[in-house]
């Protein structure tokens, strides 16, 4: 029963690494040894926090815009040129927008669809041949995909695209889960309630207080918080763990209705 938690040695892909939800996943790995790949839309980010948490570890920035299917295969590419396998892949790479429903673009649903599940679906796709390399049936390889309490409970924020684009994000875990499990690879996802990101600043800033009052914990999430869910999902502890939706989020679904 020792080491459960250890994930030394395997090799990761965080997608959205260079901040928020992303970058806390992302410094979990590399402060327990994993070799982290980290992606973005933006170069300099990107580049910029690979710099800071390679003073902990392994870090290598892969800038891309998942939103295309260019950009996937460009990321893709470069991770096959070098490594031969991966133990660990992270989708996290999201958007939302907010506009109120008599004005809510279809450009807007486009991009939030395409980035949030379309966007991992492709990937995953495409990099099943490096995951199967890494999989084997006492140390299964690893998806892990970022939905959101959103996506199992209601927001009153109008963006609406976001919601159900998390909902799938959920229902697209259980299905990949399905189909890969012949191939011991386990897939898995993280419904995180409200943490300090780029996504949350505003509505943080805005409605801090009233955030922090409706989580049963009575507080937003920290980067503790976020790794240690992920580095429960990528190690042993969690190898007969598959198709599951567990939300990070102090309480806010479990208890809903009863506080």
């Amino acid at each position: 029963m020792k080491n459960l938690f250890d994930v030394s040695g395997k090799v990761a892909l965080v997608t959205g690494g260079s901040r928020g939800i992303g970058e806390m996943i992302a410094e979990g790995f590399v402060a327990n040894g994993v070799k982290t790949y980290i992606s973005s839309r933006k170069a300099d980010a990107c580049d910029a926090t690979a710099a800071r948490l390679s003073e902990q570890g392994e870090c290598i920035a892969i800038p891309a815009d998942l939103s295309t299917k260019e950009g996937i295969r460009s990321l893709v590419t470069a991770l096959k040129s070098r490594e031969k396998k991966l133990d660990i892949l992270v989708n996290n790479a999201g958007a939302t927008w907010g506009a109120p429903l008599e004005e809510f673009p279809e450009s807007a649903w486009d991009k939030v669809m395409d980035i949030n599940v379309k966007g991992p679906f492709f990937l995953t796709q495409a990099l099943l041949p490096l995951l199967e390399a890494a999989a084997d049936p006492s140390a299964p390889a690893r998806v892990i995909n970022i939905g959101s309490v959103d996506g199992l409970n209601i927001n009153r924020m109008p963006t609406f695209a976001y919601g159900p684009s998390k909902a799938a994000v959920h229902h697209l875990t259980r299905t990949l889960a399905t189909h890969l499990a012949p191939k011991h690879i386990t897939v898995n996802a993280i419904a995180p309630g409200p943490f300090p990101s780029k996504m949350m600043a505003h509505t943080l800033k805005t409605m801090g207080d009233e955030i922090r009052a409706g989580v049963p914990l009575k507080r937003v999430g920290e980067a503790a918080d976020m790794a240690g869910a992920a580095l429960y999902l990528a190690s042993k502890a969690s190898n007969y763990v598959t198709g599951a939706v567990i939300p990070v989020d102090g309480g806010i679904v479990a208890c809903a209705g009863t506080l």
